[in-house]
């Protein structure tokens, strides 16, 4: 027997659209190909939060928001020296940005709210990554733009505007994706009128897995194994001969290749080291084709994990970082799903299918007695 039981619908968002068909995403109604060559990091979080475009005042007014806020409450800090040093960062994060006082009300969330969340997420990564590492803080620069301010307190030094340039893209392209798993069980969370810090946890635990923001260091895992341009095919028929799956292809959204991949193709060039870049363009090659004998009526493109993995790895971001680093570029969009939930003030219960037994009568026995 199969019954429903009606839920709240949870399908319809106006932050960011996307048409698997055409291979189309949009932030609130702008194309992502425009967005990302034409506005800097700091007018997408306006976008994102506003729904518009923000003029020359309010972009500036954000940027300096964001560059004030890096910092971290003192019982933060407090609580990061308790986190043993092998803490993985994605699970420090998840401690620390819900653990953070000022996060944890009021109903609903405010602008400072989602600003801080936005501004202090590079700040706990770097933290944690450095102390795991043995190496001292590198204080935020409220001189330097959000994703060279993010390379700075990872590595150390001011990054090149290559570099920062190619951080910033990804950052963007990663800031919302509609109602992702991890967006969902954010949404999941602040539609119980629970507070900001309880649904970035719950938002995290979802994005750390490998089917989600897990996916980009294993790319990297591949290109390791295949070793060379004129090993592609050979290299990923035995990973494929061996059963495991070839991350950075395939989505369940898209029938056509992911536009960010596209677009992230084109930024890794730029940026990688031609013989990398070369590798990674051969294994593509050579997966895409293994996956189209094997899977000949499934539509299984490029996503946005493989270039987004080549970029990463070519700015100088370790691979242990790039959950983290997803989580840092997808800040922007939680918090304008935040705002959107919250507005629509309704509980987020999906409907549901029962599919276990009919109704059914106890096996024969003695009635309790009192």
């Amino acid at each position: 027997m199969a019954s429903s039981s009606e839920g709240t619908g949870i399908d319809e968002t106006s932050v960011s659209g996307i048409d698997g068909a055409s291979g189309t995403l949009t932030y609130r109604g702008y194309r992502i190909e425009e967005v990302v060559r034409r506005l800097p990091y700091e007018s997408v979080v306006g976008l994102l939060l506003t729904g518009e475009v923000p003029g020359a005042p309010a972009e500036a007014e954000t940027r300096h928001e964001l560059a004030t806020r890096r910092r971290v409450p003192p019982t933060t800090e407090r609580l990061l020296r308790a986190l043993p040093p092998s803490t993985p960062v994605v699970d420090g994060m998840r401690t620390l940005l819900g653990a953070m006082p000022d996060l944890g009300g009021p109903d609903p969330p405010s602008r400072a709210q989602f600003l801080d969340l936005i501004a202090r997420a590079p700040v706990v990564v770097a933290r944690l990554h450095r102390r795991a590492r043995r190496r001292p803080a590198v204080p935020p620069a409220a001189d330097l733009g959000f994703a060279a301010s993010y390379l700075a307190m990872l590595q150390g030094d001011v990054p090149t505007l290559e570099r920062a340039r190619a951080l910033e893209r990804y950052l963007v392209l990663l800031a919302d994706h509609g109602i992702s798993a991890s967006t969902f069980a954010l949404r999941v969370v602040l539609s119980t009128r629970s507070d900001l810090a309880s649904a970035v946890a719950a938002a995290l635990g979802a994005l750390k897995g490998p089917l989600h923001g897990g996916a980009p260091s294993e790319v990297l895992d591949l290109l390791d194994e295949v070793g060379s341009p004129d090993r592609a095919d050979a290299g990923v028929r035995s990973v494929l001969e061996r059963g495991d799956r070839l991350f950075g292809f395939g989505h369940p959204v898209y029938r056509v290749e992911d536009p960010r991949a596209t677009l992230l193709r084109g930024f890794a060039r730029e940026v990688a080291a031609p013989d990398r870049f070369e590798l990674a363009e051969r294994v593509e090659v050579a997966a895409l084709r293994a996956l189209r004998e094997r899977r000949p009526g499934r539509p299984l493109h490029t996503n946005v994990d493989y270039y987004g993995a080549v970029l990463l790895e070519a700015v100088g971001i370790p691979r242990e970082l790039f959950t983290p680093t997803f989580a840092v570029a997808r800040m922007p969009g939680w918090a304008a799903h935040a705002r959107e939930v919250v507005e629509l003030r309704r509980l987020v219960r999906p409907p549901e299918r029962y599919v276990g037994p009919a109704p059914r009568p106890l096996p024969p026995g003695p009635e309790r007695t009192a």
